[in-house]
């Protein structure tokens, strides 16, 4: 019944209005009525069910003027919804355009009028009606695959369609939609064939195909083209157009595509009077800010701007204080502590520089150019703080030069590769991406030429270390005879001397970086051409430069490996990956003798100074220590058997400490885990019987095999650990993770992520064409059953003492056979040691004589007993039956019957010491060594040390006459260390026991190190300083006050608040300053902060200490910039002069940039220090903590509470969001921005619920403020993708708290960034704040 009377009301309408069109009735007064008539018959108003009654109606019988009047006075009296009646009028009118013209022309006419009518939709109480009518009238939801769910998303749609619409169709009447890709319109825009007689009678415009007709048609589509242009300019529609090209990528690039060729070749474009070509691409360009934040209030304004200062163009000699170069300070920390040789990462440099790099070109918002020319400014000093070093067992500058040549160069490389990647994918549409940079092969290419030319201003930091002068020289060689036309072998001038040279070739360090970038295809040879870039005259150089034949050149033209050639080789890298791939072809075909060659070869100068190539380098000699299965191999042993000499080689040769950085450097790591685990396993099982003879004629055995892997697997994890790192503190220690387990289980990642991505182009183009792993197969620790039960043991030996040995048994067989070798020569009338076990044992020396028989056992079996034999000596030294010299000689005697046995002697002693059960050794010269010698001397130095950089430790007694003492177990291991001779094999052992010497000597009552420190640099007197300066280590282990005194010092010297004269200019250079060495002529000289900092941090006991530490010292510093580094009662003074306003309007924007900096610092030492757990940590729990419980009382007080509340808030902001970046990175493209969206989202709760007023914050409301916007400003402007990451509905609660706020840019700019989720949202906030 409803229906049948609804259905006489619509006739009703219908009849009334042709009434009225016959009568030419006044279209208000019939607006009036029909609007009286609807509400009297209950008709929700606007009504749909009108809406297309009238566009029925029109089209196309009764396309007369009057009815189109009809039409506009329901919209003006809002009885029919604008957006619903112009939608029905575009699928209805756009199609026939070229058969009425002039109701096309209605149709741009009334959709300029009308098509603002947002609000109406909102607010409209039936607006799910209208909402569904569009979307069935434009197929919304189904052509851009989105629920048209809320107003704001059918907006965005309807405002997108509806330009889309009158672009194609101006596009088809200029007859250029054939050339789209496409070749089509996406909506129904084609002119469609029609019966023009039988509507003739109807037609009063006359539209029949005469010149007037033609005219008109032209004038439609320039009214279509001038109103997608008004359409974009318009303050609402542009923003919402904003919305659709950022969260509907794969719509928008076609899109845009159709509206460059319009741009391009449109006839009627150019007979536009109001509208250009120009115009129109700066309305829809990429570069055209239309969320951009507006600020309201001075210091807003200030913050932007400051964030946004970080060119390096004017500080070409300025590298302190508060110059824009500082702000990328965060390279140098980051640089210098990848320096810690004791450290090895399971992650590649190259891939957490990469990541960096995008962090601070985002988060200071500069060109890639300022990006590149501070990382080469980093690099670079962190090579001349290496040129005069202070001598270590630990080498530096090999690895300094593998940073700045190798894993500097390729981290920008993949920066670059990921531009022109998006560049070249036609089927990829980037929110970022600029019309003009799709033409172009990279515009961050084009940026690194750019800072390598200005890079030659920076003279003073390219002076190349004396070992690499001759290789400098040979680049800027090679650039001159290039530029004279002489013939040239490779990079490096094989066979040639410089001496030869008529010319002196003057080389630095900006000639090799330039030939790496060449060797990777960075740059080309028309480098050479640039000013000043070479010296001398090139026409003194002879045509053609010839050389002996030697070298690479001749390998490459088919000499065989001689011993001659082999040398030649091991000393010279190679310049090219052709070279290296030739070598490792060899080392898998060629004869035994052969691959030995070639493995000598892969581990000489190409994998230390093989810059070029050094990833691929790393990669072969990993890959090569899992030789595959022999096609023809039937024996039952495993085939690594007959490897043994092979593998043996490539073991020596990567066993140093400066080959396995490059490894860790590299990412390497894990992967070379996974190899040497199988070699330890089966090397491990095999019994000494059969040595292998060398080509020196030496003998090797199982277990010298098993050693020196087995030595260099145990360098990859920190297994020295003792107990107590696993009970102090709330979090483990950084880096002890690193477990077996760990790394198996991030090598497995790697192969994974491998068989995924080896195909994708950008990357395969690097690749050698070995670049395939020998095994894309997970393996895990249940395939090496023995291994895996050493390593239990291993742990329950730390963790708890031993059990009773059953007497007997095989393992105490062993245990009596190791003893009798150790102790055969102790001979006073008694028996040597024997093991503890549940009876007695009456093994004697009479089964001395056989007792390298009874030994010739598996390691692993040796290993299982080795425990047993150290507590035995221990407990036989300790009741006086052995001499400490004695217990010293035998433990040496184990050592070198079997080399991997030194790793449980040191993790054994490392935990009886932490046990606290012996008795101390007195250091007396007597029954152990002595420091008396130059102790009271490494006290001096160590207190000159902290004292210079700004840390006063009180409890540092002097040791004066008192003996010095160790712990029982201590005094052993660093007396067996000081037995070794410093050569090659002995460095392999110390470089295992040195790290874990270092921490377990910490970790004991002060002064244990300096006592350790004394004794070695009596042994070794040049590494005196450097001794020194690691025995400082001790003083923060024990004193939590001297870290906080440490960090302020950084804090100081680097914003230059410090008095000394030293760190008056502040910047880097008072941070980090020439790094460590004697360069003064007396001693030790001053150490900066920054240095020390990062040799100790791994020391603090509890890392979660530090980001609270951090929290307070940023907040003082604050304070100390808001003050200019004046006390109090000074600027109190300043305050009352007639020039202090001026004064503080003048610094506000000098304080913001200091604020940067501090935030800089605090968020660079909160990385380093703890890397990803501890930011999240800091985001997740200490800022919150902060805000609720408020600033600690010594930091409040004083007239300038405003202004310093202000400006913690904006330091906690950029100290927060810049942590973020370099912990999670800015886009998705790394492994731990998986863990980003949880730790952001808990953030943003935390925000949205104190803005709701559900928390109850205790800090300044200024401090707040400030903190919120600026966290939510930076995040707009630097990590966009962070928040497509996060839910939602805790965005928009976020969003509605900052329009309370008054600050409805912000809130709109954080919904238009935060994903389709939210563009409803931002659409709406657009709407309301507008209308």
């Amino acid at each position: 019944m409803a229906v049948v009377v609804q259905q006489s009301l619509w006739d009703g309408v219908i009849e009334r209005t042709k009434l009225a069109q016959e009568r030419g009735s006044d279209p208000l007064l019939w607006a009036i009525h029909l609007s009286s008539s609807l509400n009297s018959a209950g008709i929700p108003l606007p009504s749909t069910e009108l809406a297309n009654l009238l566009v029925s109606h029109i089209c196309w019988s009764n396309n007369v003027p009057i009815a189109w009047k009809f039409l506009e006075k329901a919209l003006v009296m809002k009885i029919v919804p604008p957006m619903l009646v112009l939608a029905l009028l575009s699928n209805s009118v756009i199609p026939k355009r070229r058969f009425h013209p002039a109701a096309y022309r209605l149709y741009l006419e009334l959709l300029k009028r009308h098509i603002f009518s947002f609000v109406s939709l909102i607010n409209c109480p039936n607006n799910e009606k209208i909402i569904k009518s569009i979307d069935e009238v434009l197929h919304l939801s189904q052509k851009f695959g989105l629920p048209m769910s809320e107003p704001g998303l059918l907006i965005v749609g309807f405002i997108f369609s509806t330009v889309w619409q009158l672009l194609d169709a101006s596009l088809d009447d200029d007859g250029l939609l054939e050339l789209t890709a496409e070749k089509k319109s996406w909506w129904p825009i084609a002119t469609q064939d029609m019966d023009i007689d039988g509507h003739g009678g109807h037609d009063s415009f006359s539209e029949k195909r005469t010149e007037r007709h033609e005219g008109m048609c032209k004038r439609n589509t320039v009214m279509a083209i001038e109103l997608i242009a008004e359409l974009f300019k318009h303050k609402v529609t542009s923003r919402i157009l904003y919305l659709a090209r950022r969260n509907m990528c794969s719509h928008w690039g076609p899109f845009i595509q159709h509206l460059w060729l319009l741009a391009a070749k449109s006839s009627g474009l150019r007979n536009s009077k109001n509208i250009t070509r120009e115009g129109l691409l700066q309305l829809t360009s990429d570069t055209r800010k239309v969320l951009s934040r507006e600020c309201k209030t001075s210091s807003q304004k200030q913050f932007h701007a400051v964030i946004a200062s970080g060119s390096l163009a004017s500080s070409a000699s300025q590298f302190h204080g508060t110059s824009d170069s500082a702000l990328w300070l965060p390279f140098d920390v980051f640089l210098e502590d990848t320096m810690d040789g004791s450290q090895v990462a399971s992650t590649s440099a190259v891939e957490v520089l990469t990541g960096l790099i995008k962090a601070l070109q985002a988060m200071n918002q500069t060109t890639w150019h300022d990006a590149f020319l501070g990382l080469w400014i980093a690099s670079l000093r962190l090579v001349q703080r290496e040129r005069d070093p202070s001598e270590g067992p630990v080498p530096r500058l090999d690895t300094c030069l593998c940073l700045l040549l190798s894993v500097s160069i390729l981290a920008i490389l993949n920066v670059i590769d990921e531009e022109e990647t998006a560049l070249n994918n036609d089927g990829e549409c980037s929110a970022t991406s600029q019309r003009d940079e799709r033409h172009v092969s990279g515009k961050r290419r084009k940026e690194l030429v750019s800072s390598l030319q200005q890079l030659g201003d920076y003279e003073g930091l390219l002076t190349p270390p004396l070992s690499v002068t001759s290789v400098a020289n040979q680049a800027a060689a090679k650039a001159m005879a290039f530029l004279s036309g002489a013939t040239i072998g490779n990079g490096y001038l094989d066979g040639t001397s410089l001496n030869d040279m008529p010319v002196n070739c003057s080389g630095n360090m900006r000639h090799l970086i330039v030939e790496a970038c060449i060797a990777r295809n960075l740059l080309d040879t028309s480098v050479y051409l640039w000013p000043g870039y070479v010296k001398g005259r090139t026409n003194q150089i002879p045509r053609s430069v010839s050389g002996q034949m030697l070298g690479w050149s001749s390998l490459m033209k088919g000499s065989p490996l001689t011993p001659h050639l082999v040398n030649v080789l091991v000393s010279t890298p190679a310049s090219s990956l052709a070279e290296i791939e030739k070598i490792y072809e060899i080392a898998i075909n060629g004869t035994n003798e052969e691959k030995i060659s070639a493995a000598t070869v892969l581990c000489g100068a190409s994998l230390i100074r093989g810059w070029n190539i050094q990833e691929h380098t790393v990669f072969f000699i990993t890959k090569l220590l899992s030789p595959p299965v022999p096609a023809d191999y039937s024996a039952s042993e495993s085939h690594l058997i007959s490897y043994a000499p092979f593998l043996n080689v490539l073991l020596l040769g990567i066993s140093s400490i400066d080959c396995l950085q490059i490894f860790s450097l590299h990412g390497l790591v894990p992967q070379l885990a996974g190899a040497l685990m199988p070699i330890c396993e089966v090397f491990g099982s095999w019994a000494p019987m059969v040595p292998w003879t060398l080509i020196t004629e030496e003998e090797i055995s199982s277990h010298v095999v098993f050693s020196n892997a087995f030595t260099l697997l145990l360098k990859l994890w920190r297994f020295d650990r003792p107990p107590l790192d696993h009970v102090m503190g709330d979090v483990a220690p950084v880096g002890s993770h690193l477990t077996p387990e760990h790394l198996l289980l991030v090598r497995n990642s790697q192969l994974a992520s491998y068989a995924k991505t080896s195909k994708n182009q950008h990357k395969s183009k690097r690749m050698s064409r070995f670049s395939n792993p020998s095994s894309l197969e997970p393996i895990f620790m249940d395939s090496f059953p023995k291994l895996k039960t050493w390593h239990r043991q291993h742990q329950e030996c730390i963790a708890s003492t031993l059990s009773a040995l059953e007497h007997g048994s095989a393992v105490h067989q062993i245990v009596d056979g190791l003893l009798n070798m150790m102790f055969r020569k102790v001979n006073r009338g008694g028996q040597p040691p024997a093991a503890t076990t549940s009876g007695s044992s009456n093994s004697a020396g009479s089964a001395t004589e056989d007792v390298s028989l009874r030994l010739k056992l598996p390691a692993w079996d040796i290993l299982e007993a080795v425990p047993f034999v150290i507590d035995a000596a221990l407990t036989a030294c300790a009741h006086g039956r052995l001499f400490p010299r004695e217990l010293v000689t035998g433990l040496k005697e184990l050592a070198d019957f079997l080399p991997a046995s030194m790793a449980t002697i040191v993790s054994y002693l490392s935990a009886e010491v932490t046990r606290g059960i012996w008795k101390p050794a007195f250091m007396n010269g007597t029954d152990w060594p002595s420091p008396a010698a130059n102790f009271a001397m490494a006290e001096q130095q160590i207190k000159k040390i902290l004292a210079g950089t700004g840390v006063d430790v009180p409890s540092l007694a002097e040791g004066g006459s008192c003996p010095a003492t160790l712990p029982f177990p201590l005094a052993a291991l660093i007396s067996l260390t000081i037995t070794y001779k410093l050569d090659r094999a002995a460095e392999r052992v110390l470089f295992l026991i040195g790290p874990a010497l270092i921490t377990l000597a910490e970790g004991c009552p002060w002064p244990c190190l300096p006592i350790m420190a004394s004794l070695w640099a009596q042994k070794v007197k040049r590494w005196s300083d450097f001794l020194i300066f690691s025995a400082s280590r001790a003083a923060f282990h024990h004193n939590s006050d001297a870290v906080h005194q440490l960090l302020r010092s950084c804090f100081t010297a680097t914003l230059g608040l410090n008095s000394s004269p030293i760190w008056s200019n502040g910047g880097v250079g008072a941070l980090l300053g020439h790094g460590f060495g004697s360069h003064f002529s007396g001693g030790i000289s001053p150490v900066a902060p920054g240095i020390l900092y990062l040799r100790v941090h791994r020391s603090v006991r509890n890392v979660m200490f530090m980001t609270e530490e951090i929290v307070v010292l940023l907040m003082h510093t604050v304070k100390d910039i808001a003050s200019c580094g004046l006390p109090a009662e000074k600027m109190d003074k300043l305050r009352k002069t007639k020039y202090g306003m001026k004064y503080g309007q003048v610094s506000l924007a000098s304080a913001m940039k200091r604020v940067k900096l501090a935030a800089t610092i605090g968020a660079s030492l909160v990385w380093v220090t703890g890397g990803l757990s501890l930011v999240q940590s800091l985001i997740r729990e200490t800022l919150p903590s902060w805000f609720i419980s408020g600033p600690r009382s010594e930091l409040e007080g004083g007239e300038s509470d405003g202004l310093v509340a202000m400006l913690r808030g904006y330091a906690l902001a950029y100290f927060a969001v810049l942590s973020g970046t370099f912990a999670w990175g800015v886009d998705s493209g790394s492994a731990a921005s998986m863990r980003r969206p949880k730790i952001l989202g808990n953030h943003l709760e935390f925000l949205a619920s104190a803005l709701d007023g559900k928390v109850a914050l205790g800090c300044d409301t200024a401090t707040w403020q400030a903190y919120l916007s600026g966290f939510v400003s930076l995040m707009v402007g630097c990590t966009p993708m962070w928040m497509q990451e996060v839910n939602v509905e805790v965005v928009k609660r976020v969003a509605r708290g900052l329009k309370q706020w008054n600050e409805e840019e912000l809130a709109l700019a954080l919904l238009g960034i935060s994903g389709v989720g939210a563009m409803g949202a931002a659409a709406e906030l657009i709407i309301e704040s507008e209308f």
